[in-house]
């Protein structure tokens, strides 16, 4: 047997073994079947492979080939039924009947040249040359693999459930791979000097038998074990061993030194330092996969977890702790005592029945054990102790164990601190309690302690619950009433501002109003006496007219000014209305015109045409332009300079835009982040009160909008006020 041997060994081991499991564990559904046969009739092409590559004759390994093929012919059939079966296709039952006929067909021509000419051989041993016919088989073997594996992975797209995605993902790499590794096969039977591909099908199958056993693919309810993975690694080590040792052989055979015997002992050492290492690695690897007879202190672990968040009782804890102890470690005999710190001492929290009549109800917090649980914090043994004879507090420690009926107490630690301890008697089979079971304890001790410390909080939440649902309803009276007076404060806080506003307003203004109304007057008294001397003969002159249609104008611009005034004074805070910014804007500089007129200063105008309404409330809004505007009037002062006022429609947000600007100072950087906070100014005594922007920013978010200081490239400040505009 040569070296290229091994792969078709390993792959029939494979099958065999898969076969095996099969028969064994299978529940012998269609799906089953159809797979045992797969494993069968590929153990019998491996078995042909195998014994081709080492006879020496042409014709045994003919005779060996032809044979073989009379049952090989229907591999590719069944492989295709059986995914037809496994992912539930059940519309393409013609295409499987095609594959079995075709079969069918070929396994006439097997015995003859037609199918297999003869055998050709290469460096790996003797392979089957095909015939005429030959390629009839081949390529529709090739065509079978790769339409399963476009199968399986449009199968696999499709799933939904995780469960089932991950065995057909499984199925594709072990399986789907194997197919077309043997689909490959055509091409050294074509001629071609190459290493026939399915012999590696012992990769895949590797694959595919992990998760068979981890996924249990085939639903055989066969769960892996570690002793089979050990058995499987022994194999594939004790395989890799030999391919060494016969590589080794090949290369090395032509030297002198490969014969001596120092050689031999080197070379043994060598695969020893190597594979020795290995296989421990492995081995490892597997414990921590697969945690053979860890299954059950898993499920203990998951329990106990449950039990802390469903259990909030210390005595039901405690119960829960000794069933699980009891029943997981079989045991004769089970303690549980938990610190009880208004008495000083440690209570036993035991189930009656589990526990020596002779155990005391409580343990003092003085006591040895107690003490040397505290120190050591971790489980003590009693036959530690009595092997350490030079203790002082030996006997005493002996004594508490004997009043415990205890061999091993197992502390139960929380925040450092010594919480209760699980004393254990012997188990009812006699053995010593292993790493295992101190590891499985520590584990439940520590759960333990924190699920009691859990109930213990819970059980003080729910004291304070009482008093606490009665304080939260006072206290939301409290401060629903102190919210209400809040809104009513600052409702009455920016109708105050407001009417301040416009007091200051109205005594500019009344000087705006007496020069049209004292140029009426004048008017109206001359064209009286006109009127008076008149003899109605004589047609009326041009100038008696036009003083006329002056006074008209004059009395109109007084009107505008007193609408104006009253538009912006109206106080219904709830009023709704649709609103023009361009009519508000010219309403609150008609207010203020009497503020500029005979300073140093330019209003630069600029309003949007067409530029939608708002919903909100005219006085309101009016009030904010007003402050904003006159602020900037206030901070050019007696130097003058230019005020830019403008209005615009964004309308990729839907708001309506309107923007201050002025060339003044500006408002320093250490001041901006408290503009709009209540109180807060920057003017001296008696010029304002620091409500202004305060008011401006809470109507302006009440209309949804926003009202920010943005940066004017450092000439002056620059105010815009955002709302949404209103919708159709």
């Amino acid at each position: 047997m040569n070296i290229y041997s091994i792969p078709p060994i390993l792959t029939l081991c494979s099958l065999l073994g898969l076969g095996v499991l099969t028969v064994r564990h299978g529940r012998w559904t269609g799906a089953d079947i159809l797979f045992f046969v797969i494993c069968l009739l590929g153990s019998f092409l491996y078995i042909d492979i195998l014994l081709v590559f080492n006879v020496q004759s042409a014709k045994t390994a003919l005779l060996i080939s032809r044979v073989d093929h009379i049952f090989i012919v229907y591999l590719f059939p069944v492989y295709l039924h059986f995914f037809h079966v496994y992912i539930g296709i059940k519309k393409r039952n013609w295409l499987i009947l095609f594959a079995y006929v075709y079969a069918f067909i070929l396994m006439w021509f097997t015995q003859s040249p037609l199918y297999i000419e003869s055998m050709e051989k290469y460096y790996f041993g003797f392979f089957a040359k095909g015939g005429v016919i030959y390629p009839f088989f081949g390529v529709l073997t090739l065509f079978v693999s790769v339409y399963v594996v476009l199968l399986i992975y449009h199968a696999i797209r499709l799933e939904k459930s995780s469960i089932r995605k991950f065995k057909l993902k499984y199925m594709l790499a072990g399986f789907g791979i194997m197919g077309l590794l043997n689909g490959l096969n055509i091409l050294p039977i074509s001629g071609i000097s190459i290493y026939p591909p399915g012999n590696l099908s012992f990769l895949p199958l590797i694959i595919f038998g992990f998760g068979l056993f981890k996924h249990d693919l085939l639903d055989t309810g066969v769960l892996i074990q570690k002793g089979l993975i050990y058995s499987i690694l022994t194999s594939f080590l004790t395989g890799l061993y030999a391919l060494v040792i016969i590589g080794a052989n090949s290369l090395l055979s032509g030297y002198d030194f490969s014969n001596s015997i120092f050689f031999s002992i080197a070379f043994f050492f060598l695969i020893a330092v190597i594979l020795g290492p290995l296989k421990t690695q492995i081995q490892v690897i597997v414990d921590r996969i697969f945690l053979k007879g860890k299954y059950n202190y898993q499920k203990t672990v998951k329990k106990v977890g449950r039990m802390i968040t469903s259990v909030l009782d210390v005595a039901g804890i405690s119960k829960q702790i000794m069933d699980t102890v009891t029943e997981t470690m079989q045991i004769d005999n089970c303690s549980l005592f938990l610190c009880n710190s208004a008495e000083d001492e440690f209570e036993n929290y035991s189930v009656s029945e589990r526990t020596a009549s002779s155990i005391p109800t409580t343990f003092g917090k003085d006591s040895s054990i107690v003490q040397a649980l505290k120190e050591l914090q971790k489980p003590i043994f009693c036959s530690h102790f009595m092997e350490q004879q030079d203790r002082a507090c030996l006997e005493n420690i002996i004594s508490e164990f004997d009043m415990l009926n205890a061999v091993i107490v197992i502390p139960m630690i929380y925040k450092d601190g010594l919480n209760g301890f699980l004393s254990l008697g012997e188990k009812r089979s006699g053995d010593l309690f292993t790493s295992e079971d101190i590891d499985l304890l520590e584990t439940l001790a520590s759960q333990g302690s924190l699920a009691v410390e859990n109930a213990k909080a819970y059980r003080q939440i729910a004291e304070l619950n009482e008093n606490l649902e009665k304080t939260v309803e006072e206290r939301t009276v409290a401060l629903k009433e102190a919210l209400h007076e809040k809104e009513r404060t600052q409702e009455q806080l920016i109708r105050s501002e407001s009417l301040a506003a416009i007091g200051q307003l109205v005594a500019g203004t009344a000087h705006e109003l007496n020069n049209p109304l004292a140029s009426v007057t004048s008017l109206l008294q001359s064209s009286i006496e006109d009127l008076r001397g008149w003899d109605g003969k004589d047609s009326l002159d041009d100038d008696f007219i036009e003083d006329l249609e002056f006074a008209e104008k004059e009395l109109k611009r007084a009107k505008k000014i007193v609408d104006s005034l009253l538009g912006l004074s109206r106080q219904g805070q709830t009023y709704s209305e649709s609103v023009n910014m361009n009519a508000v804007v010219k309403d609150a500089l008609r207010i203020l015109y009497n503020q500029y007129k005979n300073g140093n200063l330019e209003m630069i105008e600029h309003y949007a045409q067409n530029l939608p309404e708002v919903q909100g409330n005219f006085s309101n809004l009016g009030q904010v332009l007003l402050n904003i505007i006159q602020n900037a009037i206030q901070a050019l002062g007696e130097a003058g300079g230019k005020i830019f006022i403008s209005t615009r429609y964004e309308k990729d947000i839907k708001q309506v835009v309107f923007e201050c600007a002025d060339t003044g100072p500006g408002i320093p950087n250490a001041h901006r982040q408290d503009i709009f906070k209540p109180f807060f100014t920057t003017k001296t005594v008696g010029k304002g009160t620091g409500l202004g922007l305060y008011i401006c920013h809470e109507i302006v978010e009440k209309h949804g909008g926003t009202i920010k200081l943005q940066d004017n490239n450092g000439q002056g400040a620059k105010f815009v006020v955002s709302l949404p505009a209103k919708t159709a």
